[in-house]
């Protein structure tokens, strides 16, 4: 009897044995990327060799998708490894392959079992089964213009670079310019730099190159110019001068660049559809815009202008487009756009409890824009400058900047998808929403505990 027990307790659990996962990408290959080999693995019944090794060189991937197809495979996923993964995914999709870049977190294989072999075939598994998500990248035409603007971003980085350079010569020489003027790149600073590099060591000829617009005095500006003027100091500031020059070369060419690829995507009739004018006051120092109209080429593409909302600038927006492209089809709702960018609360939930609920660490370059913009706004007299002095007061500068990110991103989501102007409600408006909340919080408080509150605005004699 005992051994009949023992059977139908067995038999039962095989009965409830949970079933196998389902097959949804019968058809798919892993590749694991490397800088100088890629090894590629497709279903065990596709070849005799599942497994293959391929040189990173153009002819050998080639000839990897030549053997994919072989494979009928017909999706492929990597991980994105450095700068490897972008030929690969080009010429894999060049070649009409449904291809995925997934995140590194998202395929971690077991502890102890890391090899090239193991990683693809990994990859091929956790693919097949449905279980890993492509990340993110907008069409072809945009993802050109995200190289042309990220490679400008590294040239004026470069640029920022050689600037130091030339602050770090002249206080070596005791050339205290940074404190009688607040640019040095600018054109008084740059017309003494250039002066000084001519031979020029009077410091009132000096002084007399300022422009109209400096308040600081002559005499102050000579007090300062007053130097020690070393040859070894004065030949790194020749150095940094050039390179500053070659480099503000480089990214006009750049801009140039820019500017003939959006004269090239398609867009709205401007003459139809004309820009609606700047809420801002146009500067004659651009700093590090470019030298045509960028905001006008952004309207045309996109059909919103986004420089309306406050904190948004034409090369943040340039930024932000570049990165998340035109389509907002691909983030069904704001919530995915937000947590795309990584700028709203990240709730971790553990026995029922939230445990934190910091955002999570990534880098995007469209949220630093966002952020980039919160961070101007401290001091602007609009909503969402009153939003981030109430969230400065209440959280502190870190997360009052994120949470003024996070909702400059809903704001842009709604005017990417539904093509709405943008509308400034003032700065009293989210302090007005904060007495009607604070006083219905009052009431309730009241009735929950057996009393009613009547409220009566006080005199304004009374308040001051």
């Amino acid at each position: 009897m005992k051994v009949a027990k023992v059977n139908q307790q067995t038999r039962r659990v095989k009965k409830t044995r949970a079933p196998s996962f389902p097959i949804i990408n019968p058809n798919a290959a892993g590749i694991d990327i490397g800088s100088a080999e890629h090894w590629v693995a497709v279903p065990e019944d596709r070849d005799e060799q599942p497994v293959r090794k391929f040189a990173c060189f153009t002819q050998d991937l080639h000839a990897m998708a030549a053997w994919l197809k072989q494979c009928e495979v017909k999706t492929v996923v990597m991980e994105s490894t450095g700068v490897y993964w972008i030929p690969v995914f080009q010429i894999l999709e060049t070649h009409g392959f449904e291809v995925k870049l997934v995140n590194a977190k998202q395929a971690k294989n077991v502890p102890g079992r890391k090899t090239d072999v193991l990683d693809c075939q990994w990859l091929q598994r956790l693919h097949t089964y449905g279980l890993l998500s492509g990340s993110f990248r907008p069409d072809n035409a945009i993802c050109v213009l995200r190289s042309y603007w990220r490679h400008r971003v590294t040239l004026v980085s470069y640029v920022s670079s050689h600037v130091q350079h030339m602050q770090k010569a002249l206080t070596q020489m005791n050339v205290q310019l940074h404190k009688v003027i607040s640019d040095i790149t600018g054109v008084t600073g740059m017309s003494i730099m250039r002066a000084i590099l001519n031979g020029e060591r009077n410091p009132l000829k000096l002084a007399q190159m300022k422009n109209n617009r400096i308040r600081s005095t002559t005499e102050t500006i000579a007090k300062a110019l007053g130097g020690d003027y070393r040859q070894e100091h004065l030949f790194s500031l020749k150095q940094a001068v050039e390179l500053y020059d070659f480099y503000q070369q480089q990214i006009q060419a750049c801009d140039r660049e820019v500017q003939a690829y959006l004269s090239q995507l398609d867009g709205i009739n401007i003459a139809s559809n004309p820009i609606p004018p700047s809420r801002r006051r146009i500067r004659t120092h651009k700093g590090n815009q470019p030298d045509f109209d960028l905001r006008t080429h952004l309207y045309r593409i996109s059909g919103v202008d986004f420089t309306q909302i406050d904190g948004l600038d034409v090369l943040n927006v340039q930024t932000i487009l570049s990165e998340v492209g035109l389509n907002p089809d691909a983030f069904p709702t704001v919530k995915n756009f937000t947590s795309w960018l990584a700028i709203c609360p990240n709730n971790r939930i553990t026995g029922g409890r939230i445990k934190s609920r910091s955002t999570r660490k990534a880098v995007n370059r469209a949220a630093e824009a966002f952020r980039m913009a919160a961070y101007t706004l401290s001091h602007s007299s609009s909503a969402l400058g009153g939003f981030c002095r109430r969230m400065h007061a209440r959280l502190g500068a870190p997360k009052a900047i994120t949470a003024t990110a996070h909702k400059i991103a809903r704001i842009f989501y709604q005017m990417w998808k539904y093509r709405t102007p943008y509308q400034d409600l003032g700065a009293d408006y989210y302090e007005q929403r904060y007495k009607q909340r604070l006083l219905s919080n009052m009431k309730k408080t009241a009735k929950q505990i057996g009393y009613f509150i009547e409220l009566t605005p006080m005199p304004q004699s009374a308040v001051s």
